[in-house]
């Protein structure tokens, strides 16, 4: 008798399947909704956005950058440089989104390693979209794009340079060109096959002036290849930081946030 109570008891518990995608509509297609509200926003000389990212478990320390972020003047819109979640467990998603519809801002996000985990990449795609994939706003053209070379165990195919280069390629307007992705070309877990041919591409697009990233959980930037493109990470929310990005025709600024 104690044994089945015991098993009811934790029945009731543990009703959520981990590998469960069971989501709500408000919770579907985030992406092309976020880019939608994006689009309708007034566009001036200078855009300022956040990057911001690594939110994993730390669900207080993301409550409290909302709050920051909501002070923060004239921001159009925020990134999340990846690993939404920890274990790539659809309820994460939930809670961290959750969270993220507090800004006063839309959102966008690209797919960390944690992301991928599990059932993750398959509730990526439900709830914010495909995990390669573009937008503009005023002068700039953003480039997302899935770095994640370790979880694809390092097969040639992640990130998908090709497709970067056509992305690339496709600017008829000249338009400043941004690059995010959460596994930045000189980490372990990128792909050491790819990371001459990735950072070739940025290099040879004289509209790439810096490239945003997350991942190891720190500050750190530089211009590690000696060829005009900076490389930007931004530190986790563990971290309590995040950075303000401004752009212009022709220059930008970064400034860092601790919270």
């Amino acid at each position: 008798m104690a044994a089945a109570l015991a098993l009811t008891s934790c029945d009731s518990l543990f009703q959520y399947n981990p590998n469960e995608e069971t989501l709500l509509d408000r919770e579907k297609n985030l992406t092309a909704k976020n880019i939608a509200r994006i689009s309708q926003l007034p566009v001036s000389d200078t855009t300022r956005f956040i990057l911001m990212g690594d939110s994993q478990r730390w669900y207080d320390e993301c409550e409290d950058f909302v709050k920051s972020a909501n002070r923060q003047k004239d921001i159009s819109f925020v990134l999340h440089a990846g690993d939404i979640s920890d274990f790539g467990l659809t309820q994460e998603f939930k809670w961290v989104n959750e969270i993220m519809t507090r800004l006063k801002y839309p959102y966008l996000t690209v797919i960390g390693n944690h992301d991928i985990i599990a059932n993750g990449s398959s509730t990526y795609r439900r709830m914010f979209g495909p995990l390669n994939y573009t937008f503009t706003f005023g002068r700039d053209k953003f480039i997302f794009i899935d770095s994640n070379s370790r979880e694809y165990a390092f097969d040639g195919s992640v990130p998908d340079v090709p497709w970067l280069k056509a992305q690339l390629a496709d600017n008829p307007e000249k338009k400043n060109t941004i690059v995010v992705a959460h596994v930045p070309p000189f980490d372990a877990d990128f792909d050491k096959n790819l990371e001459k041919p990735f950072t070739q591409a940025l290099a040879d697009d004289p509209h790439v002036k810096f490239s945003l990233y997350g991942h190891q959980h720190r500050f750190y930037e530089g211009e590690f290849y000696d060829d005009g493109v900076r490389y930007h990470l931004t530190t986790s929310m563990g971290a309590r930081g995040y950075m303000v990005v401004s752009t212009w025709k022709d220059g930008y600024k970064v400034e860092k946030v601790e919270f």
